[in-house]
């Protein structure tokens, strides 16, 4: 399995934010600032975070996106989930689209196993935990003075 950039800048975006006050709103320019994301596409990612319920959109004067629940409620399968699509654990390792369970490939059986695995990890494994993680191997992000 491989995630795309977007699943990074999202997973950046949501550190950024885990490192706030719980409910603190921040703009999509500020976030790109502190984590030195290009800001169209950060926007592009925190628009599908919306969409999956992985953030909350503010509009009006204090514009811009929150978390949507506490950092250790939010599960690194829902932010993945939200921008790569709930699809991604049920394709074959070799993106093929003729594999299935009827015609399965060479590898079928063993990439279910390792599917369901990296699913019930990315299901316990929760931004905050990812944030202390990082903050224990000294990747802090910026803060994000506004």
């Amino acid at each position: 399995m491989k995630l795309s950039s977007e699943s990074q800048y999202a997973l950046t975006g949501l550190l950024a934010l885990a490192e706030l006050p719980e409910g603190a709103v921040r703009s999509v320019a500020g976030i790109a600032a502190a984590t030195g994301a290009s800001q169209p596409f950060l926007a592009k990612v925190f628009q599908r975070l919306a969409r999956g319920g992985v953030l909350v959109a503010h509009r009006g004067r204090a514009k811009g996106y929150a978390l949507a629940a506490p950092p250790a409620e939010i599960s690194l399968r829902m932010v993945v989930e939200a921008v790569e699509g709930p699809q991604l654990f049920r394709h074959c390792v070799f993106w093929s689209d003729a594999c299935s369970d009827e015609h399965p490939c060479v590898l079928h059986e063993v990439w279910r196993g390792m599917a369901e695995q990296s699913v019930d990890l990315m299901e316990r494994t929760s931004v905050a935990d990812l944030r202390d993680r990082n903050a224990a191997a000294g990747r802090v992000l910026e803060s994000l003075h506004l």
